[in-house]
């Protein structure tokens, strides 16, 4: 199923996240949309996550949502936390204990 279309009612019209949801399986499902704005291959600075992060979201809490990243598999991240990456094999909600829609 489409993502945004499972995160509608959390996204504004610029496709922004307006909060982030409470119960697992949205956030699972909202941190799988946040994923996909970074690219494979490439290294970030935890400068560039929190700017990404906070281009799409509004609530200004990059480094919560950088951890759940984190935690959960999307990104993984140097032993010093100075460089990010985003995983090569992306977790699946399954993967996560989510059934699907």
């Amino acid at each position: 199923m489409d993502t945004e279309l499972l995160l509608r009612n959390f996204l504004d019209e610029k496709k922004r996240l307006k909060q982030y949801p409470v119960k697992r399986k949205m956030k699972i499902y909202a941190l799988i949309y946040l994923a996909g704005k970074f690219e494979s291959g490439r290294d970030y600075s935890q400068s560039e996550i929190n700017d990404i992060l906070n281009d799409w979201s509004l609530f200004n809490d990059a480094a919560t949502l950088r951890r759940e990243l984190c935690d959960n598999r999307f990104l993984n991240r140097t032993s010093d936390g100075r460089t990010y990456r985003l995983e090569e094999t992306q977790p699946t909600p399954a993967e996560l204990g989510i059934d699907s829609f």
